[in-house]
């Protein structure tokens, strides 16, 4: 098994086939970020010189046989669009055993650092340093059938949501779904999400240039090889909720979401959320991806999860010496009796590798 490293532009169409039929083998793999168009995207995003976006061949016999997409630095390389990127992992045939050290000697750098690969990719196991769960929403069946089984078992979240629907609609207004395509709408979601940032002390991602550019190219629909969509809720014709999100071959990727806090009583963004799994019924969608993150709201609304692992693959090297010591005091933290202070090590971890990815 041999890598080819090649820039996202520079791929055959043959390749980019090849690699949407063998997403279409796993539902798991079913992720736009797992897809070819991710990395077109990103390195379109990132502008025309070289960003060290590469897409890792792995061939055999001169044949194709598997994927992965990264962003390779001086000393270390990452998933191509990270901190954006919610699902890591290999796409390849079923008989493919990636060596990741050796892929991380092919890059050139000290190490991988990953961070939400997906618990399933056998390869990058034995490097894990942790895990968290994505939830999931599957309405194979549509939306009826699939809230008589969250009914069924015992939980409450669409029954209050429907409260809070008819509380909204008395108080405040009709209630308007759309699939939008109005700039403003988009402009408004990302204030608030910038809003959000700033309020929580939170590195604002949409300071950087790239990422604004990513979704802008998006919703322009300037980039036909990764669809997003638009959706958004109006209260009494006021914009309340917006979403936009990621779009799979049968899989809504929920991305970047947001609403107006003038309207957080009534949960916009969770009517939002409801409105989308029933208009996915009469669509080719049959799943909505929530991510990672422990959110009562994710935890009530899906049905189904899988787990995500994060943590690095290195070579010997300053690079890998640095983060090992920074997982080993970690680790340290997160077992002693601390309270919060326990969670600063990974907290400034995350921190630091959200600059990185920004950058």
């Amino acid at each position: 098994m041999e890598f080819q490293l090649i820039r996202p532009g520079d791929m055959s169409g043959e390749m980019v086939e090849h690699w949407r039929a063998l997403q279409a083998t796993r539902q798991s793999w079913d992720s736009p970020f797992l897809g070819p168009g991710w990395p077109i995207a990103i390195a379109r995003a990132l502008g025309e010189t070289d960003t060290g976006v590469r897409v890792a061949v792995l061939r055999e016999a001169g044949e194709s046989l598997g994927f992965m997409a990264l962003r390779a630095g001086r000393f270390t390389a990452m998933a191509a669009g990270a901190p954006l990127c919610d699902y890591q992992g290999l796409v390849a045939e079923p008989q493919v055993r990636l060596n990741p050290r050796a892929l991380v000697a092919a890059l050139g750098v000290g190490r991988f650092d990953f961070s939400h690969m997906l618990q399933s990719d056998d390869a990058f196991a034995p490097y894990a340093q942790g895990r968290e769960t994505s939830w999931i929403v599957d309405v194979p069946a549509g939306y009826e059938s699939y809230a008589a089984q969250r009914r069924a078992a015992g939980v409450t979240a669409l029954k209050d949501l429907d409260k809070k629907r008819r509380k909204a609609e008395r108080e405040a207004g009709p209630v308007q779904f759309a699939h939008s395509k109005a700039g403003p709408d988009l402009g408004q979601l990302l204030a608030w999400k910038r809003e959000r940032y700033r309020a929580t002390g939170q590195i604002d991602i949409f300071a950087s240039a790239w990422p604004r550019r990513l979704i802008d190219h998006l919703f322009a629909a300037q980039d036909g090889s990764l669809a997003a969509g638009l959706f958004t809720l109006h209260l009494g014709g006021e914009l309340a909720a917006a979403h936009f999100h990621l779009l799979g071959a049968s899989t809504i990727h929920a991305w970047i979401i947001g609403h107006d806090p003038r309207f957080e009583r009534y949960s916009p963004g969770l009517l939002l959320f409801q409105d989308i799994l029933r208009w996915m019924g009469a669509t080719p969608f049959s799943r909505l991806d929530l991510g990672y993150g422990d959110y009562r709201f994710k935890r009530e609304l899906a049905n189904t999860e899988q787990a995500v692992t994060h943590g690095f693959v290195g070579v010997a090297s300053p690079a890998s010496l640095v983060r090992g010591a920074a997982y080993r005091v970690r680790k340290t933290a997160e077992t002693l009796p601390l309270g919060a202070v326990s969670a600063l090590p990974g907290k400034a971890m995350r921190r630091i590798d959200l600059m990185r990815g920004l950058r």
